[in-house]
């Protein structure tokens, strides 16, 4: 690539980025208290929880594999996006109970659950801590192996950039600058996905030329979603679900919603928006199918890249901005989290410290760099090392998809005792790693929310929960 189109890409995405950080440092100047901090001052509006929502589940992923599992299997790209929307409705359903109580993380919610335990806090918080963290160190190493490739910049200094860019968000104003920017980033996401789409299917001959030109298998009903197969689309559904169910991200922006109706609202509208996404990498993967069919089944994320070199240089300069979009909302949603959690939730549990609110959000800052700072370096020194993070999601959902949902459906009529948690959540662990470590040809996630399931449930036969007696504010929340 030549240095005049590396440029025109470095100068597109600085722009869009420059865009999004001024919007961050803005919002950000308004949001003193540490509740504008962690959950935006739990006044955000519709448009903005709808898009941040969208921005937050939408990252690179959809860019390269989601384009990649389109070029290989066709309509079984939808799975995702479904799985993802119905974790989200189903959130959708608890949204009142949540919203109402003004949480801020799910460690406070098990706490309403289970009771005031410091070490169940602390499992919690570790839980829920090492998900955004492993978006957040991965994302990384996406955003420089992507632009290495585009521009030529070594990966180092790749990182190290992106790093100072998630800091840029997050440090203004806590989720309220993360959730406005978002805003921005989502909006044109949603553009460029539009135009880049529309350009790959005039490029590939038509939608006629593309169906005709695909195997049959591929664009069919019901073949087209189950070409995939059918474990893979079974680990899809318990590594997605499972992990959108306990996903703080998704629950913060819930808790940010100025009300429960736009709580709700928020999750359907970025539904639609995350559909939208999906339809979007059916169109890419479809269209390099059709102009192409070199790469087998395992390099299929290589289309995205073969896509990106057919651009006109115009177009691959907006593609760039996109790119980067798309990252930057992961990763500053990601960064986010972690650091809540580590301020809010970890700390508090054995520092008994009363600190006011503008020294929480001094702390919430200082912990931002250094969060980022050590993402970065583990992303440099170690990136194939990184992969056992993408494992986590499956430990994670192992330990806390039973005892948290099971939990907010049973606690408004129930004391529920902690060794149910407790028991629960060390068999998901415990039978997740037995399975991960015997090389189960189901995926290991199955077998541990299976067993934190069953040891639930033996758990609340031997401690038979005593019935709750609501005050008059429980009776008004519920």
């Amino acid at each position: 690539m030549n240095i005049g189109t590396t440029v025109l890409i470095s100068v597109t995405a600085a722009i869009v980025i420059g865009i999004g950080a001024l919007i961050s440092f803005y919002v950000g100047k308004r949001a003193k208290s540490n509740d504008s901090w962690v959950v935006g001052g739990r006044n955000l509006p519709l448009y903005v929880i709808a898009f941040t929502q969208y921005a937050t589940a939408v990252g690179g992923g959809v860019l390269v594999a989601h384009v990649g599992i389109a070029y290989a299997w066709g309509l079984s790209v939808f799975w995702y996006e479904i799985f993802v929307i119905v974790g989200l409705l189903v959130i959708a359903i608890f949204a009142g109970w949540l919203r109402r109580r003004t949480f801020s993380t799910i460690p406070e919610v098990f706490t309403r659950l289970y009771g005031e335990h410091r070490l169940m806090l602390s499992m919690v918080a570790l839980a829920v801590i090492v998900v955004p963290f492993g978006w957040l160190a991965t994302q990384f190493i996406a955003f420089a192996n992507l632009f290495n490739a585009v521009t030529g910049i070594g990966i180092t200094p790749l990182i190290i950039i992106m790093a100072v860019v998630s800091i840029a968000f997050v440090l203004p104003g806590g989720l309220t600058s993360v959730a406005w920017s978002d805003f921005f980033f989502g909006v044109f996401m949603v553009i460029a996905s539009i135009v880049v789409g529309a350009y790959a299917i005039i490029n590939a001959g038509g939608p006629s030329t593309i169906v005709k030109n695909l195997p049959a298998e591929l664009t069919t009903m019901p073949t087209g979603l189950t070409a995939a197969g059918g474990l893979t689309i079974l680990l899809w559904l318990f590594s997605i679900l499972p992990g959108t169910l306990t996903n703080q991200l998704y629950y913060q922006r819930i808790f940010a919603a100025s009300n429960v109706k736009q709580a709700r609202q928020g999750i359907y509208l970025s539904c639609i928006l995350i559909g939208i996404s999906g339809v979007y990498a059916l169109i890419i993967g479809a269209s390099v199918r059709s102009m192409t069919d070199q790469f087998s089944i395992d390099g299929r994320e290589q289309a995205a890249g073969w896509f990106l070199a057919q651009l006109p240089v115009w177009l691959i300069a907006a593609y760039g901005a996109f790119l980067m979009a798309t990252i930057v909302s992961t990763t500053g949603s990601a960064l986010h989290s972690v650091v809540v959690n580590l301020v809010n939730d970890l700390r508090p549990a054995f520092v008994k410290n009363k600190d006011t609110s503008s020294d929480l959000v001094a702390m919430s800052r200082w912990c931002t760099v250094a969060v980022s700072a050590i993402a970065a370096v583990l992303a440099i020194v170690f990136p194939t090392a990184l992969n056992w993070l993408v494992a986590t999601y499956a430990y994670s959902a192992s330990m806390l998809a039973v005892p948290f949902l099971l939990g907010m459906i049973l606690t408004n009529k129930w004391i529920l005792d902690v060794s149910i948690g407790y028991v629960s959540m060390a068999a998901g662990l415990v039978v997740c790693a037995v399975a991960h470590i015997a090389g189960t040809t189901v995926p290991y996630a199955v077998f541990g929310i299976i067993a934190s399931l069953i040891a639930y449930l033996i758990m609340l036969a031997v401690k038979k929960p005593q019935a709750r007696t609501l005050s008059e504010e429980e009776r008004a929340l519920s």
